[in-house]
Formats: C-alpha cells, sequence, structure tokens
C-alpha cells in the first residue's frame, strides 16, 4: 500500500510539474478568467461542504461538478489552495452515501445525475488519496454506489432521472451517460465494475443513435440531440474507442450541428452540457482540432462571464455553468485521469 501510495504521489507531482509548465503557455486571459470562477466557487460553498443550484436545488450533482472543477486545478483533499473546499465535498457526499449505495436523496426526483457525477468526482479524489483510512472509506462508498448503480438500471440498459424501480423502468439517454462516464471513472480507480453493467449501457446507446448519426433523448424516441450525441462520444472516447465507425458517425453528426457561439445550435437550452461533454473529446483528439475549437470556445466563455467571477446563463443556476466553464478551460491542465488523453 506504502508503494502504491509513494507511486501515485510520484505521478501527481510529475502531473504538476507538467501543468506548471503548461500554465506558462496558456493565453493570460484564460488563466485569470479560470481562477475567478475557481474563487466565486470556493465562495459559494457552505459550510457544511456542499453546492446548490437555484432554489437550494440538486446539492449532490452541485457538489461533485463544483468539487470537481477544484480538482482539475490540481488541488487535493490533502494540498493545493482548494484543499480545505474539496475535503469538505468529500465529506458531504460520504455523508449523502446511503445504506443501498445511493450518493444523494432518495426523495430527489433527478438522483441519478447527483449519483453518477458523485462516483466521478469521488473516484478522482480516491486516486490520490494518500490516507489509508480514507482510501478504504471512499472505497467502500464508490463500490456500494457501483452495486446501486447496476440495480438501477432499465431492462432496455439505460437509466432514467431515478433507477428503473423507482421511475417504472423509465430511462432517457443523458442520465445514462452520466452513469457510465461515472462507472468508467470508478473502473479506471481500481473499483470493480461488472462489464456487462457497461457493456449493456453502450448498447442503450447504440439502439438510441438515429440514422443521422445523432443519440436520441430516449430509446422511445424524442429525435437526436447533439447534447447528448457529445456526451455519448465522450463515454466512447473514455473507453479508448476513437476510430470505431460508430464513434465517426457521432463525431461527424456534432460537428455538424454543435455551435461554439451558441447562435445556431440545435442544444435544446444545453449548451454548456453540450460542451462540457464535446470539449473532453476536442481535447482527446489534440492538434489542431483542439488548438481551433478550443480557441473559438473559450473566447465564447470568457465574453460572457460575470463580474464576480461566475457564469449566470441557463435555468439551473450560476454554480452549474461556472463549475462547467472552469473544467472547461482547465482540461489541459491533465490532473484528472477520466480527462486525460
Amino acid at each position: 500500500m506504502k508503494r502504491s501510495i509513494l507511486l501515485l504521489l510520484a505521478i501527481w507531482l510529475l502531473c504538476a510539474t507538467d501543468s506548471v509548465e503548461a500554465a506558462r503557455k496558456r493565453d493570460p486571459k484564460i488563466v485569470k478568467a479560470t481562477q475567478r470562477a475557481l474563487e466565486y466557487l470556493a465562495r459559494e460553498q457552505r459550510p457544511q461542504g456542499y453546492w446548490e443550484a437555484h432554489h437550494s436545488q440538486y446539492r449532490v450533482a452541485m457538489t461533485a461538478l463544483a468539487g470537481n472543477a477544484l480538482l482539475c486545478e490540481g488541488s487535493t483533499t490533502t494540498r493545493g489552495k482548494y484543499s480545505k473546499n474539496i475535503q469538505l465535498a468529500v465529506d458531504y457526499l460520504i455523508q449523502m452515501s446511503r445504506k443501498n449505495g445511493l450518493i444523494g436523496y432518495q426523495n430527489d426526483y433527478h438522483y441519478m445525475y447527483g449519483h453518477g457525477f458523485s462516483m466521478l468526482f469521488l473516484s478522482q479524489v480516491f486516486g490520490e488519496e494518500e490516507n489509508e483510512q480514507r482510501r478504504d472509506e471512499l472505497k467502500h462508498v464508490l463500490t456500494r454506489a457501483v452495486d446501486f448503480c447496476g440495480k438501477a438500471q432499465t431492462k432496455s440498459g439505460g437509466w432514467g432521472y431515478v433507477s428503473a424501480k423507482d421511475g417504472n423502468d423509465f430511462d432517457e439517454g443523458s442520465t445514462c451517460i452520466t452513469q457510465v462516464q461515472g462507472l468508467r471513472a470508478c473502473r479506471n480507480a481500481g473499483i470493480p465494475v461488472p462489464k456487462e453493467i457497461v457493456d449493456r449501457a453502450i448498447k442503450y446507446i447504440e439502439k438510441c443513435t438515429t440514422d443521422e448519426g445523432g443519440v436520441q433523448y430516449s430509446i422511445r424516441g424524442g429525435g437526436a440531440r447533439p447534447p447528448i450525441t457529445a456526451a455519448a462520444l465522450a463515454c466512447l472516447f473514455n473507453s479508448g474507442e476513437y476510430e470505431s465507425e460508430y464513434t465517426k458517425r457521432l463525431l461527424a453528426y456534432c460537428k455538424k450541428n454543435l455551435s461554439v457561439t451558441g447562435g445556431a445550435s440545435r442544444s435544446f437550452g444545453h449548451w454548456h452540457y453540450a460542451h462540457y461533454y464535446y470539449a473532453q473529446v476536442m481535447y482527446r483528439l489534440g492538434g489542431t482540432d483542439w488548438k481551433k475549437y478550443f480557441g473559438s470556445l473559450s473566447k465564447t466563455i470568457l465574453r460572457r462571464q460575470s463580474a464576480d467571477g461566475s457564469w449566470k446563463e441557463g435555468h439551473v443556476g450560476p454554480v452549474y455553468t461556472t463549475a462547467i466553464n472552469a473544467t472547461i478551460l482547465q482540461l489541459d491542465n491533465g490532473f484528472l485521469p477520466i480527462y486525460q488523453r
């Protein structure tokens, strides 16, 4: 165990060195905007460790997304500028872990989003955690979370806003993809994830794909949607599927239907959600594709930032959009395994 911790520490230090060097080459405006965004998130965290959306909603999901944005800066639970914030967020989500494995509130009618994002965030923390007792605690929480996720899967292989049992076996694309990426992150961190759960989910996504190459809202229909397609593509990239004909179809659809400016996008009001995932795809592609895309996207993002460091677009609230934009702007820091090339 000590050797593995020392190895993780060495990897973290190597990534930190590479990140510092990368930061020197970054646009100072992007660096400054990111710093302002993270400071905003730090200020908005409640003493109990959580963040929340408008009307005190989605505390679990907002905590996981905001915590993830702080991790992208390079801080961990034990070191860095935002270590205390991250530690509080982890404590809160551990407290939200139920006996049945759900991370969240059972009476939240969108609890699968928070559950999926929490698996993603906590698995990234788990990979860097040096304290053996805390590692054991996180492993226990994540193992139960994976188990709950498997039991919450519908007969079709997807997930809905709540579990299959609580939601009468209803499923839809966006929550399905949140679970898949969370499960991938857990597997990458060493948490056992039954292969059949992810395989069924990938087949579900494939069945949701239309002839034009877009992933629709649900297996029952709803029409192809660029944001869900971008999210599905990011999940496939997470699993190393870059060159298949299927991923090429999804990528071609996204390139045709996603707008960086947001002016002509069929995003159904989910511009930030779409580019949160599409940016991960373009970053993994790298080269001129990434540089051109990120150059245009970052200009759009920076232009819309408010004086307090947040972004106030959308109906969910500024914590949501700020966490997503801050994550996008920090992808090339390369700290989190789930986003790495």
